[in-house]
C-alpha cells in the first residue's frame, strides 16, 4: 500500500521544485529584461507585483475547480498555463507583452494548493503536516536552483531562462499527464458540486479554527516577505554586500528550508505537535526580527537569517497542514486555494510596507548616529510586532 503511493508523491515535489525553478528564475532576470522595453522602476514593481494580484483572486477558484472536476485536470492547466506565460515571456517584443504573460501565469499558478490539496487526499490526517513539508521541500530546492539558473542562462540572452521554463513546464505537463492517477474520491467531487460558495468553508464548527489558522498565516506572510524584499538592502547598507553574498545568503536559506521541511519536520510534529510547532516557529521569526538589526558581525548575520528559515519553515508546513485538517475532503482544494490566495496578498502588502518602513531608516541616515534606532530597526521590529501578533493567534487554535 505504501509504495504506490510513494510515487505519485514524487510526481508531485517535481512538479512543485519545477513550478519553483520557474519563479526563481524570474527573480535576477525580470527587472532586467523588462528595462530593455523602457519599464521604470514603478513598471518594474507593477510586472512583479501583477502576478501575485492574479494569484489573490484567482487561487480559491482553482481550488474550488479541483474540488468539482479533480486535482490532476487542474495541474495540468495550471503547467500549461505556466509554460504559456513563460513562453511568451521569453519571446515577448514588447512591454505589454510581459504583462499579458504574467496574468497568464497569475491565473494558472494554482499548482500550489492543488499539490498541497492532492497530498491532503493521499494522506492520514497525523500525517498531513509532514506531507505538507513535501512541498516547503521543494519549494526551497526550487529556489535554490532557480536564480542560479536565471543567472547563468542569461549569459545567453535575458530571454533564454524563460524559454528554459518554459521547456521545464511542458514536460512536467507530460509527466503529470502520463504518471499521475486523480486522488480525489468521485464521491467528494459529487458533494462538491452542490457545495458551490468557498465562504461555506468557514460554516460550521471548525469555522473559527480555520479563520485562526488564516490570519496566522497571513501575518506571518507578511513579516516573511517583507524581510525578502529589504534584506538585500539592509544587508548592502550595514555589511557592503552585493548580489553575489546575497545570493549566497538566500541560496542558504533555501538550503536550511529544504532539509527542516524534507526531513527534521516529521520527527519535530512526533515530540510537539502542529500547534506547538506553530508556536515554536513564530517565536523564532520573531525573536530573529528583534536580533537582526542589532548585527555586528557576519556570523551574528548569519544566525539570525538561519533562524527566519527555521522558523518559516515550521509554520509554513504546520499551518497548512492544520487548514487542511479543518477541510471536509470534499473542500480541500477551496481551503487550501484560501491560503494560497491570502499568502498572495500578504506577498503584495509585506514588501511595499517594508519598503516604506526602510526608508524611515534611510532617512534618518548612518551620519545621523541611527537616531530613529539601528538601520533595519523600523521595518524588522514592526515585523517583529506583526509576528507577535500571529504568536497569540497560534495561542488561540
Amino acid at each position: 500500500m505504501a509504495t504506490p503511493r510513494r510515487f505519485p508523491l514524487a510526481v508531485i515535489f517535481a512538479t512543485v521544485f519545477v513550478d519553483l525553478v520557474g519563479f526563481g528564475i524570474v527573480i535576477p532576470v525580470l527587472p532586467l529584461y523588462a528595462e530593455r522595453f523602457g519599464a521604470s522602476p514603478l513598471t518594474v514593481g507593477l510586472l512583479l507585483g501583477i502576478y501575485s494580484a492574479m494569484q489573490f483572486i484567482f487561487a480559491p477558484l482553482l481550488g474550488k475547480l479541483s474540488d468539482r472536476v479533480g486535482r490532476r485536470p487542474v495541474l495540468l492547466l495550471s503547467m500549461i498555463g505556466t509554460a504559456a506565460g513563460f513562453l511568451l515571456m521569453g519571446l515577448a517584443g514588447r512591454l505589454w507583452l510581459l504583462f499579458v504573460a504574467r496574468v497568464i501565469d497569475g491565473v494558472t499558478g494554482g499548482n500550489i494548493s492543488t499539490a498541497q490539496a492532492y497530498i491532503a487526499d493521499v494522506t492520514p490526517p497525523h500525517q498531513r503536516s509532514r506531507g505538507m513539508g513535501l512541498i516547503g521541500a521543494a519549494f526551497g530546492l526550487g529556489f535554490i536552483f532557480g536564480p542560479a539558473i536565471g543567472g547563468l542562462l542569461s549569459r545567453f540572452s535575458l530571454g533564454a531562462p524563460f524559454l528554459f521554463a518554459a521547456a521545464l513546464a511542458a514536460v512536467n505537463s507530460l509527466c503529470v499527464w502520463l504518471f499521475l492517477p486523480e486522488s480525489l474520491d468521485p464521491a467528494h467531487r459529487h458533494q462538491a458540486k452542490r457545495r458551490a460558495s468557498i465562504l461555506e468553508i468557514f460554516q460550521g464548527p471548525a469555522g473559527r479554527s480555520l479563520g485562526i489558522v488564516i490570519a496566522t498565516y497571513f501575518f506571518t506572510t507578511v513579516a516573511f516577505s517583507l524581510l525578502t524584499a529589504t534584506y538585500p538592502l539592509f544587508t548592502e547598507r550595514r555589511f557592503g554586500y552585493g548580489a553575489s553574498q546575497n545570493g549566497l545568503i538566500f541560496a542558504c536559506l533555501g538550503t536550511i528550508g529544504a532539509v527542516v521541511q524534507g526531513g527534521l519536520l516529521g520527527i519535530l510534529l512526533r515530540l510537539s505537535g502542529d500547534k506547538g510547532l506553530t508556536l515554536a516557529g513564530t517565536a523564532i521569526l520573531a525573536a530573529s526580527f528583534l536580533a537582526l538589526p542589532l548585527t555586528a558581525t557576519t556570523a551574528a548575520l548569519l544566525l539570525a537569517t538561519a533562524g527566519f528559515a527555521v522558523g518559516h519553515s515550521f509554520v509554513v508546513a504546520t499551518l497548512n497542514g492544520l487548514a487542511s485538517k479543518e477541510a471536509s475532503p470534499a473542500s480541500q482544494g477551496r481551503v487550501l486555494g484560501v491560503m494560497q490566495s491570502v499568502s498572495s496578498l500578504a506577498r503584495v502588502v509585506g514588501p511595499v510596507a517594508g519598503g516604506w518602513l526602510l526608508n524611515l531608516d534611510v532617512a534618518g541616515g548612518v551620519e545621523a548616529a541611527h537616531r530613529i534606532g539601528p538601520f533595519g530597526a523600523v521595518p524588522y521590529w514592526t515585523a517583529a510586532g506583526v509576528t507577535a501578533v500571529a504568536i497569540l493567534l497560534a495561542a488561540a487554535l
